[in-house]
């Protein structure tokens, strides 16, 4: 499975995190250890900064941690220090509150999606993906379609996490920028071949699905090795990431809840189907 460097900041912060926690000691406690303040050592812990050598090898000895276990850790905070520049060029539009998730994508074992109003970037087709850009305003369409596209590479890894989709009904309705059959034809016929890829699974939540309420958008990540699962949720500022064990469990069972609601994959196979002939027939009313 992919390890990235992202991933393994992750993993140093979690261990450093449990590390601080058996030591009894407090996040202001390391802060003043290590001449920081309490939000610095909270970005560590939490992965998203990285951390000097020294200052672990300073966090491990305040923690009373030594020989074998205190080598392990240094080793994993030396691979988290590398590949400087990853973010450059056409990478660079990519914001940072969404780096974190890109570089843990293809290291998750399952990730497990839900989207109510639009198609997830994995699953774009790249007619979607311009239309999409093009209507936000978009200075860089290029940049941003070569980033999306790049995503899609974890479908052809020699091992893929298990990608579970469920899409609304209204995502597969409503094309970017209104009124668009021929920008929703493609995005169809992209879904029915991505369907038939190793580890995919598309679901489709229809209108008529007896559900109480559907959720906002959300993204669970589960993870072979020390990374701790998070959720990942995305608003209009940015997004954020959830690992506490019962934030976390409240997705998992928002997302059973959907899963329970949703059709089956062949059911969802046949829809995808019936929606295609209707839009090469809205198409055909155009010629």
């Amino acid at each position: 499975m992919a390890s990235t460097v992202t991933s393994r900041r992750k993993q140093l912060g979690n261990e450093l995190r449990h590390a601080r926690t058996a030591a009894k000691m407090t996040q202001q406690q390391v802060a003043d250890v290590l001449g920081c303040t309490q939000g610095k050592v909270n970005k560590i812990e939490s992965g998203a900064v990285g951390v000097k050598l020294g200052d672990v090898r300073t966090m491990l000895d305040a923690f009373g941690i030594n020989g074998e276990e205190s080598e392990t850790l240094m080793n994993l905070a030396r691979a988290a220090a590398g590949q400087r520049g990853h973010w450059s060029g056409y990478r660079s539009v990519v914001p940072h509150w969404f780096r974190t998730f890109t570089d843990l994508e293809p290291a998750a074992a399952e990730i497990m999606t839900w989207h109510g109003e639009r198609i997830p970037g994995p699953l774009q087709s790249e007619h979607y993906m311009l239309k999409q850009f093009t209507e936000f305003g978009a200075t860089d369409v290029t940049s941003l379609v070569r980033n999306r596209l790049d995503r899609k590479s974890v479908f052809d890894q020699p091992q893929p996490p298990y990608y579970r989709f469920i899409l609304s009904e209204a995502a597969l309705r409503r094309a970017p920028g209104g009124r668009a059959p021929a920008v929703m034809l493609d995005q169809i016929e992209h879904l029915m071949e991505l369907d038939r890829r190793q580890r995919v699974y598309i679901h489709v939540l229809r209108f008529d699905a007896r559900l109480a309420a559907v959720p906002n958008d959300f993204t669970i990540m589960r993870f072979p090795d020390r990374t701790r699962d998070f959720v990942y949720i995305e608003h209009s500022a940015g997004g954020i990431y959830l690992d506490e064990q019962k934030d976390f469990q409240l997705f998992v069972d928002a997302w059973d809840r959907l899963r329970g609601a949703a059709m089956e994959r062949q059911e969802t196979r046949e829809f995808l189907k019936e929606l295609a002939g209707a839009y090469r027939e809205q198409l055909g009313d155009r010629i």
